[in-house]
């Protein structure tokens, strides 16, 4: 570990003491959480590090999209979310690669099967349609199963019920590069029922995807449509029993490029889609609260490339879920339940076929709690069987304790798994580049957390040590032309969290991320074993600091500043078609500003500055990151 790393933590270490003898009345919140167990809990009471964005945070955040709100969180990066509107986004946890990071929708699992990695698209999710986002990092596998290696991140769109029969709001704005936003929903109460429904509407004619390196400035612009339709609605038959019905669609169309520093002009294009439909119910009693839940979800994803080919993806995935909490005796309850999912894809292509394919997998799952004063232990195992690979399992220890009312120490042992998907599975790229393995065997992995929590009435601190070793890790063979079960990756890492009020009026948030990755995997340019010290397109270091200024009741200030350090991606092909060695891409530091301004309890204008400074910085190699963009417009409810 480097003497700057070493420097950081016992200055962090030393700032919390100093800290903790102040005395000010000034409040740091412990939000309640649902993501850590299933069930409301402070955070306070869980050894999981769980980071809250509140809808305070995200109502402050209008001119963002999702993804580069999580991509401002400790141990979260979200390639993508800083390039043009529409591009893709991988969400990268704690240096694992993408599809180890799984998203929830309100609790539920969010994928798409046709998805190379199950990866769910997040450019589905508008921002404004959010309540809530918890991120729970470390391995979630044992209560949430596949693809939660590395941590989950639920994006939470249930509105809190509101008195009266119809409240409303209406969020419209405007800005750079022809970026026109509009939001609108209803919601209310009468009686047992209580809904809301919303829309939302996204138009930018958006910059370049790909980066013009020579110069001449005769890329066009590629833009991006986007619509977002959901409603739900709650039965509360009694005081223990309620019934839920939702409904989700989203669609978009993106302008794309047709490759690195290369123009794709018009005929390059992606067109997306996702109905998410589902029912569930809760009964909570005074020991017992029991939920269950059912979702369908069907995902279309269809490409234009310039020469006329295509290729179409449809995809289905269903679930069903049903879990307990019953307090046993005093401090010990017990959570099991059990999971169904069905998922099955096809592919129309210009370059193969591939006939519906589908497995299905059932899990069940069980989480011992224990709780007295300054102790919580979690003890949790889940047994997965797999219509393709057969069986596994996974376990959880996880405890905390309370040195003091400020001070807390946690640390957990978890194992976690990903499976195999259905492109990995089955897809076929025609005669001549078969790729599916249908004897893949799950990823697995083993992760190691220990960490100190620091919380007075104006300021919290959490750093948090974790170690992750990945095992039978799927990867490419380039010389067969098939996944198998080959590449392994080790990660140490430190993560460190700030919230500071130095006054009523002035609130300072910030996070610090170190990964050491190392992983074998066949080499990018000769097919040989390699242990690289890296994971590409995973920064080193990566810092986020924010600073809210209150100036009065009505005029709200944020200034924050990121920095992320040197990282790889692939090196692309010289004019043979020859791989090339991974490309180092620059480090770079962002300046961005938000400011609102209430006119009265029901009417806020603001606006939003995102690379003040136009610095040029890429994600991806060839291809073009946000430059100086700016955004405003008006909230109003009623």
């Amino acid at each position: 570990m480097s003497i700057k790393i070493k420097s950081l933590i016992i200055a962090s270490i030393a700032c919390t003491g100093l800290y903790a003898q102040s005395d000010s009345t000034t409040k740091v919140l412990d939000e309640v959480v649902i993501t850590a167990t299933k069930t409301e809990q402070k955070q306070s009471t869980t050894g999981k590090v769980v980071t809250v964005i509140s809808k305070a945070e995200i109502e402050q955040s209008q001119g963002k999209t999702l993804g580069q709100l999580l991509n401002d969180q400790a141990g979260v990066v979200v390639n993508g979310a800083l390039s043009t509107p529409g591009s893709v986004q991988r969400v990268y946890t704690r240096g694992a690669g993408s599809g180890r990071t799984l998203v929830l929708v309100d609790g539920i699992p969010a994928i798409d099967p046709s998805d190379p990695n199950n990866s769910f698209d997040i450019n589905f999710i508008s921002l404004t349609d959010v309540e809530q986002i918890e991120i729970c990092r470390g391995s979630q596998s044992t209560l949430y199963g596949s693809d939660a290696e590395a941590g989950v991140i639920n994006i939470i769109t249930t509105k809190k019920a509101v008195s009266g029969k119809l409240h409303s709001d209406i969020v419209l704005l405007g800005g750079s590069y022809g970026t026109v936003k509009a939001h609108a929903q209803v919601s209310g109460n009468t009686g047992k029922w209580s809904y809301n429904a919303g829309l939302g509407l996204y138009n930018s004619d958006g910059f370049s995807s790909a980066y013009d390196s020579t110069g001449k400035g005769n890329f066009d612009n590629d833009g991006f449509k986007s619509s977002t339709y959901n409603a739900n609605v709650q039965y509360q038959l009694n005081n223990a029993t309620s019934f839920k019905g939702f409904a989700r669609y989203n669609n978009y169309k993106a302008e794309t490029d047709a490759g690195a520093f290369t123009d794709g002009k018009t005929d390059y294009n992606l067109s997306n889609n996702n109905l998410t439909t589902g029912a569930g119910f809760t009964v909570k009693k005074d020991k017992l609260q029991e939920t269950g839940l059912y979702q369908y979800s069907t995902t279309k994803r269809l490409f234009y490339y310039g020469t006329g080919s295509i290729d179409n993806y449809h995809s289905i995935n269903q679930l069903a879920e049903y879990y307990a909490t019953i307090s046993l005796i005093n401090h010990l309850s017990l959570l099991a339940g059990g999971e169904y999912r069905y998922s099955s894809m096809n592919n129309v292509s210009s370059y193969g076929n591939m006939n519906d394919t589908a497995f299905n997998q059932y899990s069940v799952y069980t989480s011992l709690i224990y709780k007295l004063d300054k102790l919580n232990v979690e003890l949790g195992g889940r047994f997965n069987n797999h219509s393709r690979y057969g069986n596994n399992y996974t376990y959880t220890f996880n405890p905390s304790y309370s040195i003091t009312n400020h001070y807390r120490v946690f640390g957990s042992i978890s194992t976690g798994f990903k499976a195999p998907t259905l492109y990995q599975l089955y897809y076929n790229g025609g005669p001549f580049y078969p790729i599916g393995n249908a004897n893949l065997s799950p990823e697995k992995s083993i992760n190691y957390e220990v960490g100190v929590q620091q919380q007075y009435k104006n300021i919290s601190n959490r750093i948090v040590f974790f170690n992750r070793n990945i095992s039978d890790g799927i990867d490419f063979n380039n010389i067969t032309n098939l996944y198998f079960n080959f590449a392994k990756q080790n990660v140490n890492g430190i993560e460190y969290e700030l919230v500071y009020y130095p006054s009523n009026t002035l609130r300072i948030s910030a996070n610090y991320t170190y990964n050491a990755v190392q992983q074998t995997t066949q080499n990018r340019i000769n097919y040989k074993d390699t242990t690289y010290s890296y994971a590409l397109k995973v920064p080193e270091h990566t810092f986020n600091i924010t600073a809210s200024f209150d100036l009065d009741k009505h005029l709200l200030i944020k200034m924050n500043g990121k920095y992320v350090s040197n990282r790889y991606d692939l090196g692309g092909y010289d004019a043979s078609f020859n791989a090339l060695p991974d490309a180092m891409l620059s480090q770079y530091f962002l300046i961005n500003a938000y400011a609102e301004y209430k006119l009265n309890k029901n009417i806020k204008l603001f606006a939003d500055f995102e690379n003040i400074g136009n610095v040029k910085f890429f994600e991806t190699r060839g291809y073009n990151s946000i430059p100086r963009f700016f955004t405003g417009g008006v909230s109003v409810k009623f």
